[in-house]
Parts: C-alpha cells; sequence; structure tokens
C-alpha cells in the first residue's frame, strides 16, 4: 500500500498520508514521496491548489520513532534535511499549499501545519511540539512554528510539550479556520475555488513575493514590493484583469 496517496480533481491535487498503522508518521519514504509530488505538481500548470490531508484521529504524529534508534549522524543527518526540504519545497511551488487538519498534529506533524500556506481545522484538532518529553527537542519544527505564532507562546510549546487546542491555534494565527469535522472538506472547498478563480500566474508571483519579503527590513520589503508589483502589471493576466474589471466581464486567464 502506497505511503502517499496523490488525486487531482478540478485543478486540486490532493496529498493524501497514508500509515494509518502508524499514526501517518513521516518515515524517510514518506517524506521522499511527498517532496517529489510536491516537485511534480509544481510543474504541472493545470494543478492550481495543493490539499495535504489524512485520516483517522491523527493528522500527522510526526517523525517515526521507530526509525530513530541505533542510527548514525549520516543517517539522523537525511532523514532531518529532507524534512526540511519539503517543508521548504511547500514555500517554494507556486500553488498555494492547505492542510486539511482532522486530528492531532504533533512534533513534525505540527511543523506540516505551520508549514502550509493555509490550513484548516477540525475542532478537535490539536497541535503539540512534545519532543522535549522524550529527550528530543523539537528544533526543526520549531523554524515554522516561530513564523507562525508569537515566539513565547512557541517556546511555550516547545518547553513544556502541551498541546493546543484548535480554537487556541486559531487565536495564535497556527490555524485559518476551525470547524467542525463535517464542515472540513466545504471549507476546504471555499479556499480552493476562490484561489482557482484567480490568474495562477498572479497567485503564483504573490506566494513568491510573500515569503521572500518576510525576512527583510521594512524599506527593503518595500523595494522589492515595488519591483514586483511593477513586473507583475506587465503581465498578460493583469492587463486582462484590469480591463475586464472595467469592462464588466469575466476575465479570461492565460497564466502568462
Amino acid at each position: 500500500m502506497s505511503e502517499l496517496l496523490v488525486t487531482t480533481n478540478t485543478g486540486v491535487t490532493t496529498l493524501q498520508l497514508n500509515r494509518p498503522e502508524r499514526r501517518h508518521a513521516l518515515s524517510l519514504s514518506l517524506l521522499q514521496a511527498l517532496d517529489a509530488a510536491l516537485q511534480t505538481v509544481a510543474d504541472d500548470r493545470s494543478v492550481r491548489a495543493v490539499v495535504i490531508a489524512s485520516s483517522g484521529k491523527v493528522f500527522c504524529s510526526g517523525h517515526d520513532l521507530g526509525e530513530m534508534t541505533g542510527r548514525d549522524a549520516s543517517e539522523y543527518e537525511e532523514l532531518f534535511r529532507t524534512c526540511s526540504q519539503v517543508m521548504q519545497r511547500i514555500h517554494q511551488i507556486p500553488q498555494p499549499v492547505i492542510a486539511r487538519v482532522q486530528g492531532y498534529a504533533t512534533a513534525a506533524g505540527c511543523q506540516l501545519v505551520a508549514a502550509c500556506d493555509l490550513a484548516v481545522a477540525a475542532e478537535s484538532a490539536q497541535f503539540a511540539t512534545p519532543g522535549v518529553k522524550i529527550g528530543l527537542f523539537c528544533t526543526t519544527p520549531m523554524v515554522p512554528l516561530v513564523r507562525n505564532i508569537a515566539p513565547k507562546l512557541a517556546m511555550e510549546m516547545l518547553l513544556t510539550g502541551q498541546p493546543l487546542s484548535a480554537q487556541q491555534a486559531l487565536a495564535a494565527g497556527l490555524v485559518n479556520r476551525v470547524v467542525s469535522e463535517d464542515q472540513l472538506d466545504a471549507t476546504i472547498a471555499e479556499f480552493t475555488s476562490a484561489i482557482c478563480q484567480s490568474s495562477p500566474l498572479t497567485v503564483a508571483i504573490g506566494k513568491r513575493a510573500f515569503y521572500e519579503q518576510l525576512p527583510l527590513d521594512e524599506p527593503t520589503a518595500y523595494c522589492q514590493a515595488v519591483e514586483t508589483m511593477t513586473s507583475n502589471a506587465l503581465a498578460h493576466d493583469a492587463q486582462e484583469g484590469i480591463s475586464a474589471f472595467l469592462q464588466k466581464r469575466p476575465p479570461q486567464w492565460t497564466g502568462e
């Protein structure tokens, strides 16, 4: 049975973690499959959005601890490097990536949610970085976590291992929406429908610009934003979108 199920429907690709017997833990092979799938999606112009999902009571339990005993430094480094590469790949692909969180998201599973561009959680979802409890500080999960929520709260999660409820995660900015589990797919569809109605070129430009400006000081960010908006304005889709708005007609996107 494949550890990752990939389906595409009306411009939306779903990457479903499929290791229920291991609480959807991120084995090295699953991480490699995720990375390969994201690379494939990045080159597919028909795909407009990506959803990362799973099933059952756990969204993702983090790294597979069964793979993390008695290894040498090179093996640990490969595992953590591959995981970090997947998280960065999520930001690098042109399509928005949405986490569909129906259950617990812990350690690298919490990292996966934090790395996604958007996240929708069921009311019963919980989020934690409990590595400290087993002697392994969640250092790589910390990287996207602290870029999503306040440092003090991130440090609390990292030092205590205590979980955030879905509502606490919403208030902290880790997720965009909290809904009943039977409304998860409908809420995801609201996001993907809105994304699919916009120019794929414009969405890709905006996503790249968003992450590029995050580490910059304000004056530098503005300089970069001016350059990006100037090149965006020259694009065919921008001219088409402006003309369509003025002419009160639907735009016809070409992705150029």
